[in-house]
């Protein structure tokens, strides 16, 4: 005879990916781990603008797209609206992995997978204050 597991020692489910299943738990039907919900589709990284919605995040990717008669490229943005686990702590700025699911509601059909961790500042002023802040200040000077 097999013990029997309690309900809050299973493990998270294989979602087919090559992605780590978070530690923490959830009772959400639309996680793809501790849920029934199935991916397919795109498997695509962003950076998380927004989580201002219950249990969904505005995952933003910037494309660079060619213009032939100048020569040059011009960057482009796509937003796009994910399910985000409660398993999953996101806040903004944090790059992500969404991987595509069925339609969710009218705007969501992704579902965040992954966390990668801290995206790249978008500000350079506000790269050049943390490195000044984080510089030694210069020794004072004497005149006379």
């Amino acid at each position: 005879m097999t013990p029997s597991r309690s309900p809050s020692a299973r493990r998270a489910r294989d979602i087919g990916l090559d992605v780590r299943a978070p530690k923490s738990r959830c009772d959400d039907r639309h996680c793809p781990f501790h849920g029934r919900l199935s991916l397919r589709g795109q498997v695509l990284e962003g950076t998380v603008v927004s989580t201002s919605m219950q249990r969904t995040a505005v995952v933003e990717r910037t494309l660079l797209h060619y213009v032939p008669k100048y020569e040059r490229y011009e960057k482009r943005r796509r937003r796009y609206l994910a399910h985000a686990p409660p398993c999953l702590p996101l806040a903004v700025g944090r790059r992500v992995r969404i991987a595509e699911t069925r339609p969710l509601s009218k705007l969501v059909s992704f579902c965040v997978i992954e966390d990668l961790g801290e995206a790249a500042r978008r500000v350079r002023g506000e790269e050049a204050a943390t490195r000044e802040a984080a510089a030694p200040a210069p020794p004072p000077t004497e005149e006379a």
